[in-house]
């Protein structure tokens, strides 16, 4: 039966099933919505910054924005700025090849092995010689979430979650998942500058509504109040499936008055309220590990990930990894934590603009519309 599923011809169909889904995803007149409103907080994020700057902020169209302060110009899209060049960024793009680099450095990493649609054998006998659950991922090219899967246990959760992931990329990534909870650091010029804890995306029932209507309702309030709760949407994919498989669920499930469910452990569609300040939590080992993985990518502007029991003491000792380096490191909930919001479009034009490097150093907390 296992090699049924791994079966070319069974993977084949497999992929062609997902890239439907895939499709049908980004089709979804609710996505786009929930794109508007995230350009929108884009747009406002950078806009208020170059004012505080004494900049000027011109929207050039396609998304594209353009910031100048004096003779210097600089163009942002979204998240994406030109901090680091363009092979920095090819890198960091690539896990394996960040993992290999971060590995040299003896600095933890998940337990991997790279494998493609067309040859999954190194991820059938790394699924076999793992005594955790896996995770399968794009090995690059994406970001956000897209096409991971966590919790694969069998030949049958891995032949689904490589075709779902190769959607995005012809390399594919398995993982052993790591326990623990998700932190986010990110990191300016070698420095810490936020950082917080992820929690994961969970909904809370009410004794009559099954959680595919719980989720419909989340994400009605988050189309509802714009990018005020989340910059996206909950989308209903395989990890979904797979999380609330492990606990006995599905979407026709009706969770009890009360019971908080855990949607996903893929933890990017969670909401603000789920993110809160982290960077007094970390050890001294923990922050120096991080600052030598910014220092051997050569990045530097870089949001890691890193998933920890304790984040009080060395990742060897709580059996922690930083599971990415992300080099075009989302701004959203650095604005929409839980318990404050920290000016990241600020550091970063001061970074990136010679003439916003003598203007006032930004406050750390300022509010955020």
């Amino acid at each position: 039966m296992a090699g049924l599923w791994t079966h070319p011809l069974t993977l084949r169909g497999l992929y062609v099933w997902s890239m439907g889904k895939a499709f049908l995803r980004y089709r979804n007149p609710r996505r786009k919505t929930s794109g508007k409103h995230q350009t929108e907080f884009y747009q406002q994020t950078w806009a208020e910054a170059a004012r505080e700057l004494g900049a000027t902020w011109t929207r050039l169209g396609a998304e594209m924005s353009e910031i100048t302060l004096d003779d210097a110009r600089t163009r942002v899209y979204h998240n994406v700025t030109a901090i680091d060049d363009p092979v920095t960024l090819y890198v960091l793009h690539d896990k394996p090849l960040t993992h290999r680099i971060l590995t040299a450095e003896k600095i933890a990493v998940p337990r991997h092995a790279a494998f493609t649609l067309k040859n999954v054998a190194p991820a059938v006998e790394f699924l076999k010689s793992s005594a955790r659950d896996c995770v399968v991922k794009p090995a690059g090219g994406t970001g956000g979430g897209r096409g991971v899967t966590t919790g694969i246990q069998t030949p049958a959760h891995l032949a689904r979650a490589s075709a779902a992931a190769a959607v995005y990329s012809d390399e594919l990534l398995i993982e052993e998942q790591i326990d623990g909870d998700n932190y986010r650091l990110l990191f300016l010029d070698g420095k810490l500058i936020d950082s917080f804890l992820r929690r994961l995306p969970t909904v809370t029932g009410d004794g009559r509504s099954t959680l595919r209507q719980l989720v419909d309702r989340e994400n009605d309030n988050r189309l509802r109040t714009r990018s005020g709760i989340s910059q996206v949407l909950i989308a209903i994919d395989l990890d979904m499936h797979r999380t609330l498989a492990k606990q006995g669920l599905s979407l026709r499930s009706v969770p009890a008055a009360g019971r908080n469910v855990t949607l996903k452990y893929v933890v990017n569609e969670n909401s603000a309220a789920d993110n809160t300040t982290a960077t007094h939590l970390f050890c001294r080992s923990v922050l120096e590990d991080c600052t030598r993985a910014v220092k051997a990518l050569g990045v530097r502007f870089a949001g890691i990930d890193i998933v920890t029991r304790d984040p009080s003491v060395p990742l060897a000792e709580s059996g922690g990894v930083i599971l990415e380096v992300n080099g075009t490191p989302n701004l959203y909930y650095h604005y929409k934590k839980k318990d404050g919001c920290f000016p990241v479009a600020v550091h970063l034009l001061r970074a990136i603009l010679p003439g916003a490097a003598i203007r006032a150093e930004p406050a750390l907390e300022t509010s955020h519309a």
